[in-house]
């Protein structure tokens, strides 16, 4: 899939497609307005950082592309693409244990810290298209 020009946009669905990791110099847009929430975004090659609210969502190093991305209470989901592999650190409940599956693979269960986040690695050089769902 194709970076974001506009770095991020709301799709048919409801989901959030955001990033652009072939950005040399960094880029923002603030006061993204999406289901009664406002989304600032942060992209380029080396890091893509999403807040909701004021509040951290998405971060990965270096930058990505994020397409479809949608949090519910069973989990967060979306598909990743990028240049080079990456470090992919979410918000989502506390001290709590999620399956993470990468391209339709469980890597395992993984237990959020207190702060919220749940990091995990994604490969991407090369691979295209990477669906990751992170469930309850």
């Amino acid at each position: 899939m194709a970076v974001i020009s506009e770095l991020i946009k709301t799709e048919a669905d409801g989901g959030l497609s955001f990033g652009n990791y072939e950005l040399n110099e960094k880029a923002k847009k603030d006061d993204h307005e999406c289901a009664g929430n406002i989304y600032k975004v942060k992209t380029f090659k080396e890091i893509t950082k999403l807040e909701r609210d004021g509040m951290f969502v998405y971060e990965s190093v270096p930058g990505t592309c994020v397409h479809g991305f949608k949090a519910t209470n069973e989990g967060v989901y979306f598909t990743v693409c990028g240049n080079e592999d990456a470090q992919i650190t979410v918000g989502v409940r506390e001290d709590t244990e999620y399956e993470i599956m990468i391209d339709g693979k469980s890597t395992g269960k993984v237990k959020s810290n207190l702060g919220g986040k749940l990091s995990f690695s994604v490969e991407l050089a090369g691979n295209g298209d990477v669906p990751v769902a992170i469930r309850l």
